[in-house]
């Protein structure tokens, strides 16, 4: 296996292998983990070998890189970071419309997918018989990645949100844990009365934070039918949003600190910040990043926006797709197959990667694994029931990449001025409507 990694990774990705969940213990997917039960021409790629160039910044797959070519001897993966999020999409465009460069596999986010699937820049698996492994993988993750009877990549794993709470700072200050968005807000107040240095949060303005809320919220601001493109960011669940977070700007209760920064986890390590709502990910960078804060946290499930519901959403996650242009499609596929379902997903989830497969999500191991950083929690319940709610219909644009380099210019405009995050929806919309027409979308408000 040749391995180019070029750039740091950050975030979330960059410690997601700290955490070991146990590889020996999961169970399998229900997916055939090297494709020989696939197509014809798919096991006889196999058999003859070949390259297999990938672009993909996720750090579990150079092991599964290793126990695939350990299995196909004569298959080499070439693993090869060409830059993280957009920077690797715009290469990857820029290589599929010149003809020549682009690999046999990339790496893609689920936001970002629908740009690559609507210019028809990756490949449809349903030839592949991809089609066959619906009931493999948890229905947000697969509903990220097909369209109709399309099948566009394959579910590497999935971000269904939690709250992760400081237990030690809501304890002191005798604050109940909040169920719903509303207490939420009291608690906000209640711990800053109790400290003004406390806040419940951070927030400077997130695009995925802000739409995930909004899907959790019942907004649906998007739909898509081939080019016709509705967008609505005044629906329902984004007032429920604007007017909840609104309130939390108003009075002050959120920090105005940029996740990730050394500044948001020295807060999460003091309980300065007491609370995030993000996803099933982010355990592995606490146990990295906040480690002086072990023992501090724990995690709820997302707060509601009605009272006794139990609906979630989904934050963050990768897919494994084929661009337009890939030289060794079979051999592709049987990767994508391995690395994301059977035992290929089982080795990510062991590296500290949260599960797309059903079968790992349910398996009794990973559900009640310790976790020593939340005291002892058995945290991976918590995150299989929010992947179990996780709520259904959510589209993204096709052009997502773009509308949410554009969030900071709008609604980020209501973290430093007077801007209401209603209106900095508005402004949002505006932008996304006028660029996806100017894409020659047919685009409805």
């Amino acid at each position: 296996m040749t391995t180019h990694f070029t750039r740091r990774l950050f975030g979330a990705l960059a410690v997601v292998s700290t955490l070991a969940l146990g590889a020996t213990a999961c169970g399998t997917s229900g997916g055939d983990a090297d494709a020989e039960s696939g197509p014809k021409d798919v096991k006889a790629a196999l058999a003859k070998g070949g390259k297999v160039t990938v672009w993909a910044w996720e750090p579990t797959l150079k092991k599964v890189a290793e126990d695939f070519e350990k299995k196909y001897p004569k298959v080499d993966i070439e693993l090869v970071n060409a830059g993280t999020g957009d920077k690797q999409y715009t290469a990857l465009q820029n290589a599929i419309s010149a003809g020549s460069g682009a690999p046999d596999v990339a790496q893609i986010e689920y936001y970002a997918l629908g740009q690559f699937s609507i210019a028809r820049s990756v490949e449809d698996l349903a030839s592949y018989s991809a089609t066959s492994l619906d009931r493999t993988f948890t229905p947000g993750p697969w509903s990220a990645v097909t369209k109709d009877k399309a099948v566009y990549a394959l579910p590497m794993d999935s971000g269904p949100m939690a709250l992760f709470y400081n237990k030690k700072v809501f304890d002191k200050h005798g604050v109940e844990v909040p169920t719903t968005w509303d207490e939420y807000v009291e608690a906000a107040r209640t711990l800053r009365k109790k400290d003004p240095k406390i806040h419940i949060t951070n927030d400077t303005g997130d695009a995925g934070a802000t739409t995930s809320l909004i899907w959790q919220a019942g907004g649906r601001p998007y739909q898509s039918s081939g080019t016709q493109v509705a967008v609505d960011l005044a629906d329902s669940g984004s007032k429920k949003y604007s007017e909840t977070w609104q309130k939390l700007l108003d009075e002050k209760l959120v920090a105005p600190i940029s996740s990730w920064s050394n500044e948001w986890y020295q807060g999460l390590a003091d309980g300065s910040i007491a609370t995030l709502s993000i996803g099933a990910w982010m355990p592995a960078n606490f146990a990295s990043g906040v480690a002086a804060a072990s023992g501090d946290w724990r995690v709820a499930p997302l707060p509601q926006w009605t009272k006794g519901d139990k609906v979630s959403a989904e934050n963050g996650g990768s897919s494994l797709a084929m661009p337009d242009g890939a030289k060794n499609k079979e051999l592709a596929y049987a990767f994508m197959e391995y690395a994301t379902t059977g035992v290929g997903a089982t080795s990510r989830v062991a590296q500290g990667a949260f599960p797309a497969t059903q079968a790992d999500l349910d398996s009794k191991a990973f559900l009640e694994k310790p976790f020593p950083y939340f005291g002892g929690q058995q945290a991976n319940a918590v995150f299989a029931e929010s992947a179990d709610n996780v709520g259904a219909g959510w589209e993204y644009l096709p052009y997502q990449v773009y509308a949410n380099s554009v969030f900071n210019d709008t609604v980020g405009k209501a973290y430093v001025s007077s801007t209401s995050l209603a209106d900095g929806l508005k402004a949002w919309q505006d932008k996304s409507v006028k660029y996806g027409k100017e894409q020659g979308f047919t685009v409805s408000e």
